[in-house]
């Protein structure tokens, strides 16, 4: 659609203007006519809308925009609207005044041109002429108004009126944008990650971008914030753990401090002890060192004392002879209060003299200077930085499949920076009894914080605690963890297995004392001799010893079985290998009767005497007493089970099915719960009798069977006798079999019955 410009002339809606001769030579009054013809556009504007909606209406056959033209209408309507408020308001009066007395003077020649124009465009009367010249005349002093604002220059108007066309532009293009923001995003742009419009990727700017449906792009996203938020939480519980592991460090850095604080303080009262005791030790040495001198000097002093004692008593005696006149007199000697006679005094004094006297100190005053030994204390201050004693350890729970039947893989943690030199790990196993044996501890050191302990017992508890050491000491020990060992393989029962095409029911036992958890049974199907573990699947979580597994026909499989715990799982038992070809089961010894035995295969009965039949023999709660029978064991299969039996010529028998409470005291065949055919030795014939509830049809045989085949048919409610070596039906039971039904044997003269099972099932046997 072209651009129209509401705001220029008149000759601006035409599409294609003719541009006039020497248009850049126009004269005044031609750009007075212009401003003429756009004053009576403003002043007409219905008139100027009448016109427009002829142009809008050619233009839009033109291009094709007939459904949008009530919009143009409106829009174009609304601009006319805008031109009118648009539109530069009167001059004031001082302007008006000069413009006025100005534009007076060319009003004329502005009024002509419009006339002359009108005549050539051939208008019908002269008052629609006046009109116009009248209307002219306005239009010159509204020209004249806007030339003296604009100061008589066109510029100004043309600026004006492009600033107005480019604003309005611009509100066009906001409604635009506007009407394509209303519009529903219907697809999803996977390069800029944002909805946009199917219009948008067909010709807009996302043409060249992965676009995806909107629902599509929703969901992947919510599932991308679902991601992230897994992420989140993962990170949360990744804070919450170390903010966890920040507390255990802040105690334990609250404990070291304790103990720290703790070890100085004992540090600081040995060396204060050791100080005085060393104290008191030199002070009393001193105060020894002080006696002795002074009782040494106490000594020299008194004996100084009586040497001057005898001096003086020499020298008085001395005097007082020398004042002796009597001769005789004086030679005696006077000594001490004795006298000496014939001794000269002299002689006396020359003894005296000899005396050596000690005047020398017999002590020092000075004492000698003592020095406390520190080397302990020095000891003790250097040992209040040594590394204090490690803290208690953690032990940790026991982790899956960290025991075998025989050991147990034990971990541990220490959340601290304490020095630790090795750990001593303790045990013993749990039992509610208390023989010393059984409750002996045992103690291991290991350098690391996990230990695998061995030689231990099978499915068992143990109860687990370890401390740490260093050179300051050992720490308290951990909280104790029971831990308990894998249970041993289980064993399987061979003779107990039960199978037939597309089923076996499997039993076991359990080597182990204490009870465990669940069993899980592993079977793998033989698909050749050299391979054998080509499919295996794994039946977990059995809680009893026997479990009933559906098999394919015609198949080879291995099965072993496996015990469960909290410790684990224990090892593979020894596999048994089951043939689908047939149904097979076992003899029932507990139901025998005491005079029948059972031979090393499992299969063959035999009885060698018949004289008393109910003798005094052990008798089981399950035997028979009277009959002289077995049952094998309950065939809980659904469909078709087939066996033979390999009997002798001369031996009178009795083969079939029985329930479970069929009576121990009578003969099968003889009650409504067996069902049995019956083999009698007459002298002039064999004679065989199909029994259920003690009646039977009359049935002739000409051919005595030596291989008997049974055919157990649960679903269509039939038990049929063949003979197997000539494929010969002998007598069909037809009989709606409330509960599953257990084979029975019975022996009533001396003789042997063979049993054969895991048969495939003869085609004959179809009736």
């Amino acid at each position: 659609f072209y651009h129209m410009d509401l705001y220029g002339s008149k000759e601006r809606f035409d599409i294609f203007p003719e541009e006039p001769a020497g248009r850049g030579d126009r004269s005044l009054g031609d750009m007075r006519r212009e401003s003429a013809l756009s004053s009576e556009t403003v002043q007409r504007p219905q008139e100027v809308g009448y016109d427009l909606e002829k142009e809008v209406a050619e233009l839009a056959r033109m291009y094709g925009l007939d459904e949008d033209r009530e919009k143009e209408l409106e829009l174009l309507g609304g601009h006319l609207e805008k031109v009118e408020s648009r539109w530069p308001p009167a001059r004031t009066e001082k302007a008006g005044l000069q413009g006025s007395r100005y534009n007076m003077s060319k009003s004329s020649s502005a009024v002509k041109d419009p006339n002359q124009s009108t005549k050539q465009q051939g208008l019908p009367d002269e008052a629609s002429q006046g009109e116009n010249q009248s209307k002219a005349r306005a239009d010159d002093e509204a020209e004249s108004s806007i030339w003296s604002r604009g100061g008589l220059s066109s510029g100004g108007m043309s600026d004006e009126w492009n600033s107005q066309a480019v604003s309005e532009e611009e509100e066009e293009e906001e409604e635009e944008e506007e009407e394509e923001e209303e519009e529903a995003a219907d697809v999803f742009c996977c390069t800029c990650k944002i909805p946009i419009r199917a219009f948008d990727k067909l010709f807009g700017e996302h043409k060249d971008h992965e676009v995806a449906q909107l629902p599509s792009a929703v969901e992947s996203e919510k599932e991308e914030i679902h991601k992230n938020m897994c992420k989140l939480e993962e990170q949360i519980a990744q804070m919450e753990n170390v903010a966890s592991h920040l507390e255990e460090i802040f105690i334990t850095v609250e404990e070291n401090f304790g103990r720290q604080e703790q070890n100085f303080e004992v540090h600081y009262n040995d060396a204060v002890q050791v100080l005085a005791q060393k104290y008191e030790e030199q002070l009393e040495a001193l105060g020894e060192e002080k006696r002795q001198k002074l009782e040494a000097l106490y000594e020299q002093l008194v004996s100084c004392g009586k040497h001057l004692d005898t001096c003086k008593e020499l020298t008085d005696e001395t005097q007082e002879l020398f004042l002796e006149n009597d001769k005789a007199e004086f030679m005696k000697v006077k000594s001490f209060n004795y006298i000496i006679f014939f001794s000269p005094y002299n002689y006396r004094l020359e003894e005296f003299l000899k005396k050596e006297v000690d005047l020398e100190l017999s002590t020092l005053p000075d004492f000698e200077e003592r020095v406390i030994d520190v080397s302990e204390v020095e000891q003790l201050m250097n040992s209040i930085n040594a590394i204090p004693a490690p803290c208690a350890p953690v032990i940790n729970p026991q982790a899956p499949n960290a025991a075998t039947g025989t050991s147990l893989r034990v971990c541990w943690g220490l959340f601290s920076d304490d020095t630790v030199e090795c750990y001593q790990l303790c045990y013993q196993p749990v039992s509610n009894e208390r023989h010393s044996d059984e409750q002996a501890e045992h103690t291991l050191k290991v350098k690391e914080t996990y230990c695998t302990i061995s030689g231990l017992l099978p499915n068992t508890q143990y109860e687990f605690w370890v401390s740490a050491l260093n050179a300051s000491g050992i720490s308290p020990p951990s909280e104790r963890a029971v831990y308990v060992t894998a249970p041993s393989p289980p064993t399987i029962k061979n003779k107990k297995i039960q199978s037939c095409e597309n089923a076996a029911l499997v039993c076991w036992e359990s080597r182990d004392i204490n009870p465990v958890d669940s069993y899980t049974v592993e079977l793998s199907k033989l698909t050749d001799e050299e391979n054998d573990d080509i499919i295996t699947e794994s039946i977990v979580g059995i809680p009893n010893c026997e479990v009933l597994i559906h098999l394919q026909p015609t198949q080879k499989y291995h099965i072993c079985v496996r015990a469960q715990n909290l410790g684990g799982s224990s090892e593979r038992s020894e596999p048994v290998l089951i043939h689908t070809t047939g149904t097979c089961f076992y003899l029932n010894e507990d139901t025998a009767h005491p005079l029948l035995a059972i031979l090393d295969d499992g299969f063959t009965i035999s009885c060698d005497e018949l004289e008393n039949p109910e003798c005094d023999l052990p008798v089981y709660d399950n035997s028979f007493t009277r009959c002289i029978a077995i049952l094998g064991s309950l065939i809980p299969f659904p469909g078709k089970h087939y066996w033979e039996v390999e009997v002798e010529e001369d031996t009178e028998y009795r083969i079939g099915v029985a329930f479970e409470n069929t009576p121990r005291h009578g003969h099968l065949g003889a009650n409504n719960s067996s069902w049995c055919m019956r083999h009698i030795i007459t002298p002039s014939r064999h004679k065989y009798e199909f029994l259920h509830s003690g009646m039977t049809p009359d049935i002739r045989i000409t051919v005595p069977p030596r291989r008997i085949g049974i055919l157990l048919d649960y679903e269509n409610c039939r038990l049929a006798f063949f003979n197997a070596d000539i494929a010969q039906h002998l007598h069909t039971f037809t009989s709606r079999f409330q509960h599953y039904v257990h084979p029975c044997f019975a022996l009533e003269t001396p003789g042997i019955l063979r049993i054969h099972t895991g048969i495939t099932t003869p085609p004959w046997t179809a009736l």
